[in-house]
């Protein structure tokens, strides 16, 4: 959802302030905040106002329908809450959503994948994805039962972006040589890229499902030295002013960072206008992010929206 105004993010803040002072956000997991760094990555940023009004009615609606995103959910049993959560909430705007579990689990409808090995769970959803879905969708984004995704956005940074490239973005981060995406803040596969993916799974050399000193990195930072390996490079994602989208914290945790370090810019300080996606949330917390996103409104205010991106059938809660 594109907005031309600071309705938007002002909806989202009194969300994110409903968050902090329902839970004081003590607990809340801690990453990496929406600060520039300077890293030898790519930064990709998204198109700004005057690119979206300066496109034809007709280029508009084709755009709109052309971007097609696939959403995997990795979740365990112990993710029950937030599993609950996120299905009710956010992956509703999804092309099509589906959790891919270590376990079958008689509550929810899940892929299972029968290992508690994150690394391994990742291997098997994305080759399953591709396997099923290559013909049906362009853009494939990963994310954990923690995260908070605003779908609409993440089709309009992708909205001039081809999928028939090699993208892989969201927040990166710099250890040692390697460059990646940090899993917290979600994942963005191009079908180019998730193409090459599951190609090089088939090189043990290369990439490994266990073994050798691969199997001792996370799962994000093994899928970037995969990736690597077929020329696909990590990407950090921004908005046309520069600022991260794609947040490793959560709304509450960033407004109090704000708070403390520029009171007098709470919310310029905090978070972009177009973000993304936010991490280390409770599954209450989901819910109060889908009335800031998506139910407050001012009474009267004409949105003057430039281009509509609309959810698939049963996303009744937006």
């Amino acid at each position: 959802m594109v907005s031309e105004s600071s309705s938007f993010v002002k909806g989202m803040m009194l969300g994110g302030l409903f968050c902090v002072f329902v839970t004081l956000v003590g607990h809340i997991k801690m990453g990496h905040g929406t600060k520039t760094h300077h890293h030898e990555h790519h930064h990709i940023q998204a198109p700004n106002k005057e690119d979206v009004s300066n496109l034809s009615e007709g280029e508009r609606m084709e755009l709109s329908h052309s971007i097609r995103v696939y959403c995997i959910i990795l979740v365990k049993p112990k993710d029950l809450g937030n599993w609950a959560a996120v299905k009710e909430t956010w992956s509703k705007h999804c092309d099509k959503a589906e959790f891919y579990s270590s376990e079958s689990v008689k509550v929810f409808d899940s892929v299972v994948l029968n290992t508690n090995d994150m690394w391994v769970m990742m291997r098997k959803a994305y080759k399953l994805a591709y396997e099923r879905y290559k013909d049906e969708y362009n853009w494939f984004f990963l994310a954990h039962p923690t995260t908070f995704a605003v779908i609409e956005n993440l089709k309009y940074f992708l909205l001039k972006k081809d999928a028939s490239q090699p993208f892989y973005i969201g927040h990166t981060i710099k250890s040692g040589e390697l460059e990646y995406v940090d899993g917290d803040g979600g994942i963005v596969l191009s079908i180019e890229s998730l193409k090459r993916l599951c190609q090089v799974f088939e090189d043990s050399d290369k990439c490994p499902e266990q073994g050798g000193l691969i199997w001792k990195l996370s799962e994000d930072k093994q899928l970037a030295v995969c990736l690597k390996y077929t020329g696909v490079l990590a990407e950090n994602a921004e908005d046309s002013e520069g600022k991260d989208v794609f947040n490793t914290k959560s709304v509450g945790s960033l407004i109090k960072e704000a708070m403390a370090n520029h009171p007098q810019k709470v919310v310029e300080g905090c978070c972009s206008d177009m973000a993304i996606t936010f991490s280390g949330l409770a599954s209450n917390h989901m819910h109060v992010m889908m009335y800031g996103v998506y139910r407050l409104r001012a009474y009267g205010h004409n949105f003057k929206d430039a281009l509509v991106f609309l959810p698939p059938a049963g996303s009744e809660n937006d």
